[in-house]
C-alpha cells in the first residue's frame, strides 16, 4: 500500500451524498499501475471555495456530482465539447491552474445503450430534468431514439430539457408507462430521505421492457431489484458510474487500465 506522502497527487469528488464508488474504483487503479496517487470524496458546504480549493492547492481531478453538474460552470475557465453540447459537467481537470470542464456521463450512457442493444422504436420515459438528465435525453437522441418523454415536476426545467431534445413534456410520470423506463433523480439513493422507495411503480415496471436506474449506490437500487424480480432488462448506475469514471481516470493520468484491471476495480468498487 502507497503511504502518504507529500508528493502525492490528489483527485477528489464533490457531491451532496459522497459514495466511495469513485474512492475505490480510482484508489484501486492507483494502487494496481504503481501511481503515487491518492482520490478523496467530500461533500462541500460551499462549491465556489470548494472550486477555488481544486485550483489554489493544485488538486489535479475532480469529479462533479449531483446536485453541482450545472452549477460549477461558472466556476471554471474552459468547457470541453462533451460538457458544452449538454451544459453539463461532472468531470474537472486541473492543468497549472486552468480548470477545464468535461462530461463522461453522456459517454458513459451512450456505451449502455449500445452494449444493450436498446431499440431506437422503442418508447423511453426519463424521470428528472438535472445535469444527468441532460446527458441521459442527449444519449437517447443520439442513437436515435425519438419517442421520448422526460417526466419532471419543475416546469420550467422539464419543458427546457424536453425542448432542447425536441421530446414530450409532462409534469407527473405516474400514469405514464414506456418500453424503457429511465431514473434519473435520487430516488432509491443510500442515506436520503427516499432511499427505500419505487422511482416508478410497480405497473411501470410491469409494462417496460427495460428498466435503468443512474443511481449507483447501492448497486442494486429499489428499483433494480424490482426490474430483476419482474425479470426485465437492467442497467444499473453502478454500470454508468464504471464508465464514467474509467474516462475520468483517463483524463486525469493520461492512462488507460487494461480491461482486466477494469474488471478488478469495478469488482473491488462493488464488495463494499
Amino acid at each position: 500500500m502507497t503511504l502518504l506522502n507529500k508528493d502525492m497527487t490528489l483527485c477528489i469528488s464533490l457531491s451532496a451524498r459522497p459514495s466511495n464508488n469513485g474512492t475505490r474504483f480510482h484508489n484501486f487503479l492507483y494502487e494496481e499501475l504503481g501511481l503515487n496517487w491518492i482520490y478523496k470524496a467530500f461533500a462541500p458546504t460551499d462549491l465556489g471555495q470548494a472550486i477555488a480549493g481544486v485550483r489554489g492547492l493544485g488538486i489535479r481531478g475532480c469529479a462533479i456530482s449531483m446536485p453541482y453538474k450545472e452549477d460549477v460552470i461558472a466556476l471554471v475557465d474552459r468547457m470541453d465539447p462533451s460538457a458544452t453540447a449538454i451544459d453539463s459537467v461532472n468531470t474537472i481537470v486541473n492543468d497549472d491552474g486552468v480548470l477545464t470542464a468535461y462530461n463522461t456521463d453522456y459517454s458513459a450512457i451512450a456505451q449502455l445503450i449500445e452494449s444493450n442493444s436498446l431499440d431506437p422504436s422503442a418508447s423511453v420515459l426519463l424521470l428528472g430534468s438535472g445535469g444527468m438528465a441532460k446527458a441521459t435525453a442527449a444519449a437517447f437522441r443520439d442513437a436515435g431514439f425519438t419517442r421520448v418523454t422526460i417526466a419532471a415536476r419543475n416546469e420550467e426545467r422539464g419543458r427546457s430539457l424536453a425542448d432542447l431534445y425536441g421530446f414530450a413534456w409532462i409534469p407527473d410520470a405516474a400514469e405514464a408507462t414506456a418500453d424503457i423506463i429511465v431514473n434519473i433523480t435520487p430516488i432509491g439513493m443510500a442515506g436520503g430521505a427516499d432511499e427505500h422507495a419505487l422511482a416508478f411503480s410497480e405497473q411501470q415496471i410491469a409494462a417496460a421492457s427495460v428498466v435503468f436506474d443512474v443511481v449507483a449506490l447501492p448497486a442494486e437500487t429499489p428499483l433494480i431489484a424490482a426490474g430483476r424480480a419482474a425479470g426485465k432488462t437492467v442497467v444499473t448506475g453502478a454500470e454508468v458510474a464504471t464508465l464514467q469514471a474509467l474516462e475520468q481516470f483517463v483524463l486525469y493520468t493520461g492512462i488507460r487500465p487494461s480491461a482486466e484491471q477494469v474488471r478488478a476495480a469495478e469488482e473491488f468498487m462493488r464488495a463494499q
